[in-house]
């Protein structure tokens, strides 16, 4: 199994990067987030989770190991492949996705293509008490789900959709740590769009 490649990135894609290490191209699938901070030349290392199934051999890249951690807990919930679990890693923050576990908040979960209120439902169930146990710093999960909130409503007041703001917040770099830079880099999202 692979869990770990450093390279160059050759190629950028829709939802995935081609990644050169040791003469050999891996196809690895990631988050818009990360599609957005990767650049064709640029060196990247990424922690690998290796899905094998008999018709399919895929590679899932995240750049911290608590990402990977997550991903993988994601996947121990009934009814979720990697595909879903990759679609609910895009919708923010880690801290976000697990703030609206630990809040059972379903509907930051059926925003997902793929995913309505009963999975939604599920994946809070199975995960409330393992992603409590993961280390999570409650007072960072409240802070990030008042500025997501924050960011949010200013973007559905600016005339955007509850949808397009998801959207634009989803893709923001991972850093920010103020609700006033969240909207900037939200909107400039949304201008390029």
């Amino acid at each position: 199994m692979i869990g770990y490649v450093s390279g160059l990135v050759k190629a950028v894609h829709k939802n995935y990067l081609i990644i050169a290490a040791d003469q050999v191209g891996y196809k690895v699938f990631v988050t818009p987030q990360l599609l957005l901070e990767a650049a064709v030349g640029k060196q990247i290392s990424l922690f690998i989770h290796t899905y094998v199934r008999e018709d399919q051999l895929a590679l899932y890249g995240f750049l911290t190991l608590a990402e990977l951690d997550f991903f993988e807990l994601l996947l121990s919930v009934s009814g979720i492949g990697p595909k879903l679990a990759m679609s609910i890693m895009s919708l923010a923050d880690l801290e976000v996705i697990k703030s609206g576990i630990i809040n059972e908040d379903p509907l930051v979960f059926t925003k997902v293509s793929g995913v309505g209120r009963k999975i939604a439902e599920r994946l809070i169930v199975e995960l409330k008490e393992k992603v409590a146990d993961f280390g999570v710093d409650q007072e960072a999960i409240k802070e990030l789900s008042k500025i997501h909130a924050e960011v949010l409503d200013a973007l559905m007041a600016l005339g955007y959709s509850r949808a397009e703001a998801r959207k634009a917040i989803a893709v923001l770099p991972t850093g920010l740590t103020n609700s006033d830079d969240k909207i900037r880099e939200a909107l400039r999202a949304l201008a390029k769009q």
